[in-house]
């Protein structure tokens, strides 16, 4: 087939594949008429549940308010310390900022670029009160690590799971854990570009815990128990029946979709293996990966030319991230020093994301992997 249209994500051709499936769950919840908390919803929390082994699963509005919702029920005070990674979106500590916390950024690991653990540990003061590890690109951070550190200090750990569901993480005990399972919470996002994704915005936060997800359920619901009787300060959040009975199809075909989203992360492993001027992603033995992107170095190469260049040949090419949290208007302070980042620094110069989704075929992965190389050899000359 011809090459034309590539696309970054391409959610037309997922649905195609799915159409059926999605028509009639749509249909049935219009018919219906549960368009709020409506038995989908119901039901998808179950078999999500099930899916991730996890005791509690809370639908809610978005991925966003996952995170605030998740940091909320752990019954935080303002001033409170939470410590997360610099290399990240912004959601992760935009609501750390929201509820007047203490946004403390460090530094990333420079193989899996999620949140370096020394770093981290040298971050806690006895105002430290959360840890927020972000599964950054579809691989669990250094979950052992995290996990000993946060118990050693007696602070929470709310896993920020929106790029990773559906990745499992090997404890060295053997023990096997899907990610956004393993902390106090964990939550998830599902915008449509997610691996997980609905067509519209949605999310999710899991907990083993009882009595936090007791917590959790009345926040995303007005902070109501029963109704009319507010036990604490909520907020409006939830999941749409529609979005929930979208989901219930593509939950089924999740694995699927990692596994197609790998054989796609192979064939570009193959084609930039031993590059000069490629770094192609690191695999953490104890995690399991489901390429939410398949995000590349380049060498001594200006990621903002390169992505310009690959635009103008039909390649989409995305920077996930250009700037620094820790350089940004709205999250900088005096005590972050730009010296404290250097690999963050350095990705943010150097990464650059190639398409990657369930529908990507051979032809267009050659297309794709011989237009890098030949913009690369032309940039170096």
């Amino acid at each position: 087939m011809a090459i034309h249209n590539i696309q970054m994500v391409d959610l037309h051709k997922q649905y195609l594949a799915i159409k059926n499936e999605v028509d009639a769950a749509i249909a049935g919840v219009i018919e219906s008429t549960q368009f709020i908390n409506g038995d989908e919803v119901k039901a998808f929390q179950k078999e999500l549940e099930d899916y991730l082994g996890v005791k509690h699963v809370i639908p809610c509005a978005n991925g966003t308010d996952a995170l605030q919702i998740a940091l909320m029920a752990l019954g935080l005070e303002p001033g409170d310390e939470i410590i997360t990674s610099d290399f990240t979106f912004a959601a992760t500590v935009e609501v750390v900022g929201l509820l007047k916390l203490k946004i403390v950024l460090v530094d990333v690991d420079p193989n899996t670029y999620c949140i370096n653990t020394d770093k981290l540990k040298k971050a806690i003061t006895p105002k430290t009160k959360a840890i927020i590890p972000v599964h950054l690109f579809g691989q669990c951070a250094n979950m052992e690590s995290i996990m000993q550190i946060a118990n050693e200090n007696q602070i929470a750990v709310v896993e920020d799971t929106a790029q990773a569901i559906g990745a499992s993480y090997t404890f060295n005990d053997g023990t096997t854990k899907k990610a956004g399972t393993i902390g106090t919470l964990g939550t998830t996002s599902f915008f449509p570009s997610k691996n997980l994704g609905c067509y519209g915005d949605g999310g999710a936060l899991f907990t083993n815990d009882d009595n936090l997800a007791e917590i959790a359920r009345s926040i995303v619901n007005h902070g109501m128990k029963v109704r009319y009787y507010y036990d604490r300060i909520g907020v409006n959040s939830r999941l749409d029946t529609i979005q929930a009975a979208i989901l219930r199809v593509k939950l089924r075909h999740l694995d699927e979709y990692a596994a197609a989203r790998n054989k796609a992360a192979v064939y570009y492993d193959e084609a930039f293996k031993n590059h000069p001027n490629i770094k192609t992603p690191v695999r953490d033995k104890k995690s399991t990966h489901v390429f939410h992107q398949y995000t590349l170095v380049g060498c001594a190469i200006d990621n903002f030319e390169l992505q310009k260049r690959l635009t103008e040949k039909g390649v989409p090419c995305m920077i996930y991230y250009p700037v620094p949290l820790h350089t940004q208007e709205a999250y900088r302070t005096p005590e972050m020093k730009d010296e404290d980042f250097e690999i963050t620094n350095g990705l943010c110069k150097s990464v650059f994301s190639l398409p990657m989704h369930t529908e990507l075929e051979e032809d267009e992965l050659a297309f794709i992997t011989k237009t890098v190389k030949e913009i690369i050899e032309d940039i170096k000359q």
